[in-house]
């Protein structure tokens, strides 16, 4: 709804404000002032002024001379009705305060009003009294635009400023101001249209076609990777680009986003807009109110780009929809995959949900026809899938001490004598998770939580990760004070680099990890590196398995593939399977003979076989079997209440009365509490209690009962809500 839609006669409205709010607040109006639904607005909050938007709804039953007034109201485009629709959707599914889901869409406040405009300059046409050299080539330069920054100009023509103030002086120039320039360029949809193979073409028509049509259709793309995925649903992209829709991509972390921006540079000329923690404050304001004003037609960004204020949003897609980090674990807990199908049903458009391996859900949603299903079966061009092989490590251990079998040894030297790249694989970052004394078997734990510190070898500390507690590696243990006995136990990423280097001495090794020094855009240099050929052994965690083409790498190698299944997590099995089936699919993408090697103590276990035979059907088909007799998700619901304290004895009773709180409904049980298995993080006690629910029982409502009957936190105890929990720790 426009703001000229429905403007309020009355001088009372609710506004929200981007706090713990759990409902608007009501202010006056001011004579002479016009608000509607939408509107962003300044209101004075006990001594301070803050941000808020008005909104829909009654107003509180309060005299209008009791209330404050309004004090500004930006000019910056409304937020439209499909926005606030959506923000009350989200708080009320997952039971978070609407105003800090509101915060979300409120991310760049600066941005509220509108951008400068440019001082420039232009011809007038009058002639300078002298010609040199440098003035002919500046009013040679100037002629190529109509207007011009001064220093733009200037640097453009090879000049020093002062040849143009010399001709502004003289008339030659006039000062103008023009608006300010677009964060990104324009996307040529016809720039660099990909030659796509019959079976691309085929599904790219089927989602041009959903995009066409211009409803609500949640669509599954899966395809093995380097099936063209991306190409495909570009596609669609130029479809609703030309239909004159603003796009979303999200994507699942930063690390993947500079390779994304190649690609999608290459195909429409021009980048997107992105939105991601890593983007300067500037450009993040600029690139917020642009696309509040349409004139950024597509972003590229993490989750939190779900939230931007989009004018005519008409396709979103989400790649690597599988992926873990969708998923928020702070104050609002959502899921951004999950968010994105809601925010196309509510705006009526298309959403494109991209996987080699699709979450259980989506799949399930697909077979059942809730969504629909494009298949692309074979990898582009010359590609093949690698060859997998399972290394029994009960048969083929390696020597002590040491990680790497001797199969994987000696495929790693023979990758090296064909001059091709080989990719060890191991979920663990650091050097290794554990320190102990050997004399006195002192263990080093994280004095804020409940888990070992990590030794991170290469930057002399050990940390956790969990709080961000670090302290330097000692010499000697600090339980018995003997020198020289403290041993690592397990390997992380930089053991294995060690061992490797040691094997290996001639080669060019790197490591990946998300906490390499120089942060996201050293990483990001790695990655190219890596893609350069640059590399011969690249040692990686988990980022290395999303998106990433490395046209040399032929071998890849899981150091400790059992490692995902070692926990109590419902989604163990699945997120092992689509970890190691991502790493492995890194090899063979440019047609290469290439080979993926599984460091397995569980040769028998279901995932391991449906890998090693490219099965991934039949590991569907018993996942699936699995969860609708245990009735997990997508049978069945879950929802976590986590309490904490700064006393275990707190956190511990009030999970107790919200147990005795909870009502009886049928199709709906709570178990718990228990104490969390990180049962203590950064110094607060945990207890976790989970709600089981069948698919159409009200969950939501249920918690609300049990929440309202049970005693209102006190002291230090702070309670999380998390419907859909994908983390059980």
């Amino acid at each position: 709804m426009n703001l000229t839609d429905q403007l309020f006669p009355e001088t009372v409205v609710p506004v929200l404000v981007p706090l713990p709010a759990d409902r608007p607040y009501s202010y006056t109006v001011p004579d002479g002032m016009t608000v509607g639904p939408g509107s962003i607005v300044q209101v004075p909050l006990g001594p301070r002024q803050v941000a808020g938007v008005v909104w829909d709804g009654p107003t509180d039953r309060v005299d209008a001379k009791k209330l404050r007034p309004i004090t500004h109201v930006f000019d910056c485009p409304p937020l439209d009705e499909t926005m606030r629709r959506f923000v009350d959707w989200v708080a009320d599914y997952t039971l978070s305060p609407p105003g800090l889901v509101v915060r979300m869409a409120l991310r760049a406040p600066a941005a509220f009003d509108p951008e400068p405009w440019v001082e420039g300059i232009e011809a007038t046409g009058e002639k300078p009294d002298l010609i040199t050299s440098a003035r002919r080539r500046l009013l040679a330069t100037a002629e190529e635009a109509p207007a011009w920054s001064k220093s733009g100009l200037a640097h453009a023509a090879g000049v020093s400023t002062s040849v143009v103030d010399g001709l502004l002086r003289q008339g030659v120039f006039r000062t103008v101001r023009f608006p300010p320039p677009p964060a990104v360029a324009e996307p040529d949809t016809g720039y660099g249209r990909a030659v796509l193979s019959e079976d691309q073409a085929l599904a790219a028509g089927e989602l041009a076609a959903a995009v066409h049509r211009g409803a609500f259709a949640p669509i599954l793309l899966e395809g093995a990777t380097g099936s063209g995925k991306t190409e495909v649903y570009f596609e669609a992209v130029a479809k609703a680009l030309d239909a004159g829709k603003q796009v979303l991509i999200l994507l699942p972390e930063i690390a993947l986003t500079q390779s994304f921006i190649d690609r999608f540079h290459a195909r429409f000329g021009a980048p997107p807009a992105e939105w991601h923690s890593d983007v300067a404050p500037k450009k993040r304001e600029a690139i917020w109110r642009q696309v509040a004003e349409g004139r950024v037609r597509i972003v590229a960004g993490a989750r939190s780009s779900l939230f931007l204020p989009f004018r005519e949003l008409g396709l979103v897609v989400v790649d690597e929809e599988h992926d873990p980090a969708y998923k928020q674990e702070d104050r609002t807990f959502y899921h951004a995959r999950d968010m994105a199908v809601v925010r196309a049903s509510l705006g009526g458009f298309p959403v494109i949900l991209a996987s080699a391996t699709p979450s259980i859900e989506t799949r399930v949603n697909a077979e059942t026809g809730r969504y629909a299903h494009v298949r692309l079966k074979s990898r582009h061009g010359d590609a093949a899938l690698p060859e997998l092989s399972l290394v029994d490590m009960r048969r083929h251990p390696p020597a002590r001490g040491r990680f790497v079998s001797p199969v994987l040894e000696t495929e790693i030297r023979k990758t090296l004598a064909r001059g091709e790249q080989a990719l060890l694989f191991l979920n663990r970052r650091g050097y290794a998770p554990l320190t102990l004394c050997r004399v006195c078997g002192h263990r080093f734990q994280c004095h804020n939580c409940s888990t070992w510190l990590v030794d991170h070898r290469l930057r002399g500390v050990l940390q956790c990760h969990h709080c961000g507690f670090s302290t330097p590696r000692p010499e000697a243990c600090p339980e018995c004070g003997t020198l020289d006995h403290l041993v690592a136990c397990g390997p992380g990423v930089e053991r294995i680099a060690e061992e490797i280097v040691e094997d290996f001495s001639e080669a060019r090794t790197i490591v990946l990890s998300s906490d390499i020094a120089g942060g996201p855009r050293r990483l990001r240099r790695e990655l190219e590196a890596v893609a350069d050929g640059e590399a011969d052994i690249v040692i990686g965690t988990q980022l290395v398995a999303k998106g990433h083409h490395f046209p040399k790498m032929t071998l890849v190698g899981a150091i400790d593939a059992d490692l995902g299944l070692a926990n109590g997590d419902p989604r163990a099995a699945e997120r092992t399977f689509q970890l190691l089936h991502q790493v492995t699919g890194r090899a063979g993408r440019t047609g290469l003979a290439s080979r993926g090697l599984i460091q397995t103590f569980q040769p028998r276990h279901p995932v391991m076989q449906a890998l090693v035979a490219s099965d991934p059907e039949s590991f569907y088909e018993s996942e699936i079997d699995e969860r609708r007799r245990n009735a997990l998700p997508p049978f069945g619901r879950l929802a976590a209440i986590v309490v904490s304290a700064d006393r275990r004895a707190d956190a511990e009773a009030h999970a107790r009365e919200i147990r005795k709180a909870a009502p009886e409904m049928p199709e709906i049980e709570m178990l718990g509490p228990a104490e969390a298995p990180l049962a203590v993080v950064r110094g607060r006690h945990r207890f976790r209690l989970l709600v089981e629910a069948s698919r159409r029982a009200p969950i939501q409502a249920y918690l609300r009962e049990t929440l309202a009957r049970a005693p209102r936190p006190r002291g230090s105890v702070q309670l999380q809500i998390d419907v859909d929990p994908q983390s059980f720790l």
